[in-house]
């Protein structure tokens, strides 16, 4: 789908008015846009809080020329050094400094990449800020650290009702501007149970608004489509997807996982030595779930173990 028909795009928001962010945040976005002071920054916080979003929308106010480059799928040095070089070493039209958005800074190998880019952040001082974003600050080297003003992007226990009203508002607005009959009360568990992924959240509503209507029938469907999506990966043996999988479903309970894996697994397995091989793999990983210090890698290697091991239909 192009991102001019993906609604997290469609209705990004352009100002720091419009992100639905805590108090305490737009505040300290508000003293940058009055000083007109971009510090070099990494933003820290869990996937969909808008990190990318303020960074964009700081640019923008602040009128200022800015390239977004990913971490995680341009990250090795040569990438990064050709393009930002490139970038930075030029005046740019707008005037001001140019700015260099480093999304998922935590995917940049702390050996190699992190310590290179400390070497950017300084040979380009004079012309050039960056604003890292990561899911996590302690996969980023400390002299990356020292060299930025670091934002959590935490949203308090007293923050959390009022963000998540503010932001089912703002997509039943969305809604409603694209024709979407919806039940409130659906809308409402969707919100509740992605917060404070609004990019899930809005993903998750396109996806089910697909149909022209958004009701608790629509929601039990498409969960049934959401774990066939997995296998399909698994089939095809898409590790890469398959990781991508979990992460964005770490919502999901570990027991209800397991369940609907173990369920749908013996129709998609070609023989029964498969299917009795894929109930030990799924038994051992869910009874790791609840020792192991990150239960997205525990059930990655469950996924990437029933992959290597069992014979698909």
């Amino acid at each position: 789908m192009s991102n001019e028909f993906l609604w997290v795009e469609k209705y990004r928001p352009a100002t720091i008015d419009d992100c639905v962010l805590p108090a305490s945040l737009k505040s300290c976005f508000g003293e940058i846009m009055t000083t007109g002071q971009l510090p070099n920054m990494l933003f820290s916080g869990t996937a969909g809080v808008g990190k990318t979003t303020v960074a964009k929308a700081l640019c923008n106010e602040l009128n200022l020329d800015y390239i977004i480059i990913n971490g995680s799928e341009e990250g090795n040095i040569d990438t990064l050094r050709g393009k930002i070089k490139q970038f930075a070493s030029s005046v740019s039209l707008l005037g001001g400094y140019k700015v260099v958005i480093l999304d998922e800074a935590d995917y940049l190998n702390p050996q190699s990449t992190q310590p290179a880019l400390r070497g950017f952040i300084e040979e380009f001082s004079n012309n050039c800020r960056f604003i890292m974003t990561c899911n996590f600050k302690n996969r980023i080297i400390e002299p990356l650290h020292s060299r930025c003003s670091v934002v959590e992007f935490n949203i308090s226990n007293k923050d959390k009702p009022q963000i998540a009203a503010d932001f089912f508002k703002r997509v039943c607005g969305i809604l409603d501007d694209e024709g979407i009959q919806y039940d409130k009360k659906s809308v409402a568990e969707v919100v509740q149970l992605y917060f404070p992924d609004w990019r899930r959240v809005l993903n998750e509503l396109q996806r089910y608004g697909s149909t022209g209507r958004i009701d608790a029938g629509i929601l039990a469907s498409k969960s049934s489509d959401n774990i066939s999506s997995l296998i399909s990966l698994m089939k095809e043996k898409n590790f890469t997807g398959a990781r991508k999988w979990v992460a964005e479903n770490s919502d999901i309970d570990s027991a209800v996982l397991y369940r609907q894996l173990y369920d749908i697994l013996p129709s998609k397995i070609s023989s029964t030595q498969s299917i009795a091989d894929s109930i030990i793999i799924l038994a051992e990983y869910q009874y790791k779930e609840a020792f192991v210090a990150n239960s997205e890698i525990n059930r990655v290697a469950a996924l990437a173990t029933l992959m290597a091991e069992v014979e698909w239909k």
